[in-house]
């Protein structure tokens, strides 16, 4: 069962195909951040609900939380025996990602007490190669901050001889973005082949064995020109893209 306990829909960045940024009410209603009585109480809902993918995002950054670490490391630490989740997974943006977080995280990844892949991915959505690019397609110019963010987390994770969090590093191929895909790959691929990792080139959602550059699809209003897109992106770097069905769902 895949759980999302949304702990903000606030961004910090408005990327163009994202409805987050499409609206100054994402939900319907002011944008605001969860409390941490409402996170406690959450959590210990999940008691009894099997196996639980638990992740702490839906439209918004999650890091953006005031208390983001905190509410993390409260759930490892309540989560003994993997009793309220099996698996967790950030997704983020990575434009606040500190190395005390980044260290912190993987850390957490080692919690005792429950299955060593509890802490399974971080979803780093990074959606373009080149500066210009980065800044039409997230509304932000912010291509640097995040490049030296991530990079920094995969070499930290190294450092502390740490096999999780695995990393999935997302592009959303689109008409800004389709043409760099290539040089996308090669960037990431050769920094992860440089730190010895196991790495998977995918068009669909990643594994969670090993790190994963994913080449993920475009939903929109013309939704045969993304797939069309997507499918040459996808052959630009030798793997096939999914086969939609024909409600365009993969």
């Amino acid at each position: 069962m895949n759980v999302n306990l949304e702990l903000t829909d606030h961004c910090n960045i408005r990327c163009r195909m994202c409805s987050q940024s499409m609206r100054d009410d994402a939900h319907g209603g002011p944008k605001k951040f969860m409390s941490f009585d409402t996170w406690r109480r959450s959590l210990q809902g999940l008691r009894g609900m099997g196996e639980v993918a638990l992740c702490p995002h839906w439209l918004g950054e999650p890091t953006l939380h005031p208390r983001f670490d905190a509410f993390v490391e409260y759930a490892f630490a309540v989560n003994r025996s993997n009793e309220l989740f099996r698996t967790f997974k950030v997704h983020t943006n990575a434009v606040i990602l500190s190395p005390e977080r980044a260290a912190r995280l993987v850390r957490l990844a080692a919690s005792p007490g429950q299955a060593p892949d509890t802490f399974t991915a971080i979803h780093f959505s990074i959606d373009a190669f080149h500066p210009a690019t980065y800044a039409v397609v997230k509304g932000a110019d912010k291509h640097a901050l995040v490049y030296k963010n991530v990079e920094r987390f995969l070499t930290i994770r190294k450092e502390l001889g740490a096999e999780r969090p695995v990393a999935h590093l997302a592009i959303v191929v689109q008409d800004e973005n389709w043409r760099e895909v290539g040089a996308f790959v090669k960037h990431w691929g050769g920094l992860l082949d440089r730190l010895g990792r196991r790495w998977n080139l995918t068009a669909d959602w990643p594994p969670f064995d090993a790190d994963a550059i994913y080449l993920r699809r475009l939903n929109s209003g013309d939704q045969a020109r993304s797939d069309a897109l997507h499918a040459s992106a996808c052959r630009g770097v030798g793997i096939v893209a999914p086969t939609t069905r024909p409600d365009g769902s993969f």
